[in-house]
């Protein structure tokens, strides 16, 4: 084949160009390429392959490409994804460069030719794209593990409060003045990946998300109750989330401490799941303070220990804004019943929910009976004032 192989060659200047304007013209990366990156770099690869398709037209016989020749190309494509050249954008310009050799090559070859010279570019091909799909492929890898490793020191850098500014200049994360800083809780443990993309699909940006601590830093005003649902739907279980804001990065270490207490507050409650902020369990945040305080308000309803159907009215009675047809209903028992269940409640606790203050008092006693278990309240019975006088009696 060697007049085919010179009546190509003269081409091959021309088949660059022609390319070269067809990738930028075809595949997105390519066009937007500044011009004298297109006629230089990306020239020069697409001459390099028109250069070892002519010397499979030169040789003739044997494998369509020698193990050199691989490896050349291995070696260019793994150049090309450390250059974040997108593997789908390769993969077009080999196509692209495939359909123009084949025409010129009708346009050249002469009959007889013809059948020889596109099985040598059909061989070409099969050899040459599963080596050049794998090189990139392996080489992304490498590069996904550098960057996610670059990422979680930036964020582990922004959550201590260290300097992060050189980390992420090499992760090239533009660190926002504003964020929400989410903290999630599962049910049970979804692949970190599903999570990573769910996040990443719902805001439109790379999240950085510890995925050992499942905490994430989202971009400002970011509807978190929205990502909340999405995130249930894709990994098929409930999630409760806590977000606090932080203006500044430097403020994200506390908004973090924050969302953490708001979601320990909320599990330890037993609140549904969705998301929570401060403001939703202000109260709770301010009972959960260690101390006598709050096992003495949990202790107002210890006489009801043992009668657990009048604790499940009472929870049910404030759960439903001390509404007693809504908490009949939800009971399903008569408001006579209702009645003489809440009775029974003010009997022995001494407390009267007639009473707004006292009300307020079995509420706050309530939240603080969830946060303290029965064993951090044992020795505090003397603190039941008149409940131990209204039970006996």
């Amino acid at each position: 084949m060697s007049d085919l192989h010179a009546r190509m060659a003269a081409r091959v200047g021309d088949l660059t160009a022609v390319v070269v304007a067809r990738c930028a013209a075809e595949a997105p990366f390519y066009g937007a390429l500044p011009r004298a990156t297109l006629q230089g770099e990306v020239a020069r690869s697409i001459a390099a392959v028109h250069a070892l398709l002519l010397r499979a037209l030169r040789d003739g016989g044997g494998g369509p490409m020698g193990q050199g020749d691989l490896t050349r190309l291995i070696e260019w494509s793994a150049r090309r994804a450390e250059e974040r050249v997108p593997l789908e954008a390769v993969i077009a310009a080999y196509l692209i460069g495939a359909e123009v050799w084949w025409q010129t090559l009708t346009e050249v070859a002469e009959p007889g030719e013809l059948a020889g010279a596109g099985g040598k570019l059909l061989a070409c091909l099969h050899a040459a794209l599963p080596a050049v799909v794998l090189a990139h492929q392996n080489a992304q890898e490498d590069l996904h593990s550098e960057d996610k490793r670059v990422r979680r020191a930036l964020l582990g850098a922004l959550l201590a409060g260290r300097p992060y500014e050189e980390l992420a200049g090499v992760a090239r994360v533009a660190v926002a003045g504003e964020y929400e800083v989410v903290a999630f809780a599962f049910e049970s443990d979804p692949p970190s990946r599903l999570v990573q993309s769910s996040l990443d699909a719902f805001t439109g940006i790379p999240v950085l998300m510890d995925h050992v601590a499942r905490i994430a830093l989202l971009p400002d005003r970011a509807d978190v109750p929205g990502l909340v649902a999405r995130l249930e739907k894709d990994v098929g279980q409930p999630v409760r989330a806590a977000a606090a804001r932080s203006s500044v990065p430097t403020a994200i270490p506390s908004a973090a401490q924050e969302a953490g207490r708001v979601l320990d507050l909320v599990r330890r409650l037993g609140r549904p799941p969705g998301c929570y902020r401060l403001d939703d369990v202000l109260l709770e945040h301010q009972l959960a303070r260690p101390g006598d305080g709050l096992m003495r308000l949990a202790a107002k309803l210890d006489p009801l220990e043992e009668h657990p159907y009048l604790l499940e009215t009472l929870r049910v009675f404030v759960e439903r804004g001390l509404n007693r047809r809504q908490t009949a209903l939800e009971l399903c028992v008569h408001r006579n019943t209702l009645d003489y269940r809440l009775q029974r409640v003010s009997a022995l606790t001494g407390l009267d929910l007639a009473v707004p203050a006292q009300a307020r008092l079995i509420q706050a006693a309530l939240v603080a009976r969830d946060l303290a278990g029965p064993a951090d309240r044992r020795g505090v019975t003397g603190w039941q004032g008149s409940a131990g006088a209204a039970e006996s009696g």
